[in-house]
């Protein structure tokens, strides 16, 4: 029986190169203006294929740091006549000698400018109030650059905007978008078929259930940048690969299936790939213990097979395990689940040789418990906030004992 660690690497290793391989496959163009709605939501982070220069400096030309007068450093200490003001967005006339200019925040400094001094230096204070001035005193240790955002302060023409591999995130779309990036070379998706096993997911009149599985994990590797597809098969080896081979095609990098590998008589995913490959481990945790994994021939090329076990419980924790942190370091979300060590509020018992995987909530600093530990608990596990860890070897929690629990909001 494996640990969840030793686990957690086999499944590392065999999605690990298609990971890597999808980087050089042909990039995704995409719009700058279409990638801002889905950048960061909960999706995951796209990554670039290809390096981005900027076309532009940025700035790309002097402008104000804020509202107040553009003039020359060298007439600081005199008062000099107020011309007409600069306000953002337009090319302002060259600043005559003796003159200021009421120029607002961004607003291009006019040239024969190289200082701006705060419109709270005079004796209005504010605009538009200042705007009726006819002069205005120059602070007498004005120095020249003050209060300017210099030509390419921020990055010079042809600079590096982002390397190839930089995942598109908030601060990167507005720096594109500042520099007339309008569109970029991403790396492609992920491609994960989701395959639901079970004829009860056929089933006639009251003996058909709903596809738990199928439903959560996509809405699952949604959450971490992953294009999903999905179908639902029956107890039937020749039915299950006939589907499996249609909807894997050239399209799928991943396949992950649910159910059909424990020790029943219609274990169809156990029947159908462990002769092309499958591997069926158990691993010492609970929900989740039955497990398998392996690269397997479909469609006439070798695909990365990862299946869970059925009950909706046991594959939800099976993802938070074993493909979740994965798929998220890829998306760029490297900390989506961030832990933390709290007292338990209440008692619970664990079996000693596996590793126990709780639903709880925290309130008041310490971990409440949400339901059993039974895997077909799906509305207690929707209701909780927290995955609860109870380490092999322990047998008991009492009320103060140290749980390390995993955010899942």
């Amino acid at each position: 029986m494996r640990t969840i660690g030793q686990h957690r690497d086999e499944i590392a290793a065999l999605v690990a190169p298609v990971l890597s391989g999808r980087r050089t496959s042909v990039p995704e163009a995409r719009d700058v203006d279409d990638l801002a709605t889905g950048a960061g939501s909960g999706r995951g982070y796209r990554v670039l294929a290809r390096a981005v220069v900027a076309p532009v400096p940025l700035p790309p030309f002097d402008n104000s740091q804020m509202d107040g007068f553009a003039v020359r450093a060298a007439d600081a200490g005199r008062v000099l006549r107020v011309v007409e003001p600069v306000p953002a967005g337009v090319v302002p006339a060259p600043l005559d000698p003796g003159t200021a200019a009421p120029i607002m925040t961004g607003a291009r400094i006019p040239d024969g400018a190289d200082a701006v001094f705060p419109v709270e230096a005079t004796g209005p204070g504010s605009f538009p109030a200042a705007l009726s001035l006819t002069e205005v005193t120059v602070p007498d240790d004005l120095a020249a650059g003050t209060f300017v955002r210099g030509t390419g302060t921020d990055l010079a023409r042809g600079g590096g905007l982002a390397p190839a591999g930089t995942a598109v995130t908030p601060a990167l779309l507005g720096t594109l978008a500042s520099a007339g990036v309008t569109a970029v070379d991403l790396v492609r998706r992920l491609r994960v078929l989701v395959v639901s096993t079970g004829s009860e997911l056929r089933g006639a009149g009251d003996a058909t259930i709903g596809d738990a599985n199928g439903i959560a994990l996509r809405a699952a590797l949604a959450q971490v940048g992953v294009e999903t597809r999905a179908v639902r098969v029956p107890d039937d080896v020749p039915a299950f690969t006939g589907a499996l081979d249609e909807a894997v095609g050239d399209w799928a990098d991943l396949v992950l299936t649910t159910g059909g590998i424990s020790a029943g008589a219609y274990e169809v995913v156990r029947q159908a790939l462990e002769p092309r490959g499958l591997v069926v481990t158990p691993v010492a945790v609970q929900p989740g213990g039955p497990q398998a994994s392996g690269t397997v021939e479909l469609t006439g090329r070798d695909v990365p097979v990862v299946s869970f076990p059925g009950n909706p419980v046991s594959a939800l924790v099976s993802f938070e395990l074993f493909l979740r942190p994965l798929l998220a370091e890829d998306a760029g979300l490297p900390d989506d689940r961030p832990a933390q060590e709290l007292p338990a509020a209440e008692s619970a018992t664990s079996p000693s040789t596996k590793h126990q995987v709780r639903r709880g909530r925290v309130e008041g600093g310490r971990v409440h418990f949400v339901g059993g530990p039974s895997s077909h608990l799906l509305a207690h596990y929707a209701a909780a906030t927290h995955l609860v860890h109870v380490p092999v070897g322990t047998t008991t929690v009492e009320p103060g004992d140290p749980l390390t629990v995993w955010s899942l909001r």
